[in-house]
């Protein structure tokens, strides 16, 4: 081999040995960071409290729901909150009655049932779940409990209630949704069952309504903060309660939120509520890599069950000015007592 030949294969070699450490480098570099880029998952939910789509056969027609309802306009009752839920993937309300055309009313104090046709009040509206685990739920005996389970299945609204679990997946995530009627001793033993059950369908978000509490008590009783905490301690990422018609405070315990009571929001029981402040709860919890991470992504939309202070619309209408302002502070001084002295309201 001549001498030039020689240098210029020497020169090629050096050549290779300066480059090929550089490229294999940034190769390598490249490669990690792609395995390592992180999957990103969102879930945002939105929940609210009471909703009673009927009037008591034995009350006042005047002034009532199903007044308001013969207009057959079932947009009307969630209009100024309809592009709120819109916003969301999961809106889930307390069906606090019955939908059902059969069924004999029981022998109690107050009784709904309303048209299989207000469904549509939920369907009009981006409500994709409503909890049944309540004293109102089979108002008119088991078969108006069937029937509500029916129209709102056929209307494509997961419901659910004890045992009767339901799942939902959402943009990747499997969302468990577990409804306790813990006024019910025999039901409130059904959470830890409730709860597993979802985990072996594979949640990865457990989501759970209680029922429970004293009526117009602004504070959660014993039973309920321990039924909460074990709700939390079994796996619940959230529980969300209802029942007390007023609002309750906030906690949050071992990474979890709990809203005691959410009050009443569509709530046709009652012509002219004495308290018609309520509260809308939003949270986006999100996963990396399939793991729920462990943030404060919530926040509160004070709201009023109804547009005018004395009477009952049925129209639940976010709160302005200084009726937001005292609800906020109302909501501040019940959450005080369970160490959160701050709140992210919108």
């Amino acid at each position: 081999m001549s001498i030039r030949k020689l240098m210029i294969a020497l020169a090629v070699i050096l050549f290779a040995a300066a480059i090929v450490p550089e490229f294999l480098e940034n190769r390598a570099e490249k490669t990690v960071e792609e395995e390592y880029t992180p999957t990103v998952q969102t879930v945002t939910v939105t929940a609210v409290g009471d909703c009673t789509f009927a009037t008591d056969a034995n009350a006042s027609q005047s002034g009532s729901f199903v007044s308001y309802a013969q207009s057959e306009d079932y947009t009307y009752f969630f209009q100024n909150v309809a592009g709120i839920f819109a916003e969301d993937d999961l809106t889930i309300v307390n069906f606090e009655g019955t939908l059902s055309n059969q069924g004999t009313r029981e022998d109690k104090e107050f009784a709904f049932r309303g048209k299989p046709e207000y469904v549509q009040i939920l369907t009009s509206s981006s409500v994709e779940a409503a909890n049944l685990a309540n004293n109102h739920s089979s108002d008119y005996g088991d078969v108006s409990l069937t029937d509500t389970m029916k129209y709102l299945n056929e209307a494509g609204i997961s419901n659910f209630s004890g045992t009767n679990t339901a799942i939902q997946e959402i943009n990747g995530i499997s969302v468990g949704l577990v409804g306790i009627n813990a006024l019910n001793e025999t039901e409130a033993e059904k959470l830890e069952k409730a709860i597993g059950t979802v985990k072996s369908l594979g949640a990865q978000l457990v989501i759970v309504s209680m029922h429970w509490g004293e009526e117009k008590a602004t504070e959660p009783n014993a039973e309920q903060i321990e039924l909460a905490h074990k709700a939390v301690d079994l796996g619940a990422n959230l529980v969300i309660g209802t029942h007390p018609h007023v609002l309750q405070g906030f906690e949050k315990y071992n990474g979890s939120y709990i809203a005691y009571s959410l009050g009443n929001f569509c709530f046709g029981g009652n012509n002219n509520p004495a308290d018609k402040d309520t509260a809308i709860y939003r949270q986006v919890f999100t996963f990396v890599d399939g793991v729920l991470q462990d943030d404060d992504n919530m926040e509160i939309i004070p709201a009023t069950i109804s547009g005018h202070d004395d009477y009952n619309d049925y129209q639940p209408a976010v709160a302005e000015g200084d009726r937001k302002i005292q609800i906020q502070n109302k909501l501040l001084e019940y959450s005080a007592p369970f160490g959160l002295l701050s709140l992210n309201f919108r």
